[in-house]
């Protein structure tokens, strides 16, 4: 598994952020389910610290559940990545599976 990041940006946290995560858009904090996503931190960030966010490429991003390589995903309440179903804004599509929570997987992040 890789990353291959296009286009990263800078955003100072609202919130404690954990890697491998997704960001709301323009929140400075871990996407809300269903939510659009700006990206995926680059690393862990205190509140009030900046944190590099990849918003354009492939990203690793942590599961929140069971994931099949090639579907749409979206983000849990904590900024996982999911499997898409029913409403939700898709933040990106699998490159790798995942068979369970708390693992990395690859995503090609949809643009913002």
């Amino acid at each position: 598994m890789q990353s291959t990041p296009i286009f990263k940006m800078t955003v100072i946290a609202t919130a404690a952020i954990s890697n491998n995560r997704f960001l709301g858009m323009l929140t400075g904090a871990h996407c809300a389910a269903n939510a659009k996503a700006q990206g995926v931190a680059n690393f862990d960030a205190a509140a009030g610290e900046a944190v590099a966010v990849t918003v354009l490429g492939t990203e690793k991003v942590e599961s929140g559940a069971a994931v099949n390589a090639g579907v749409a995903v979206k983000s849990d309440a904590t900024g996982r990545a999911i499997a898409q179903a029913g409403a939700g804004e898709i933040t990106g599509y699998a490159v790798t599976p995942a068979t369970a929570a708390g693992q990395l997987i690859e995503v090609l992040l949809a643009a913002p």
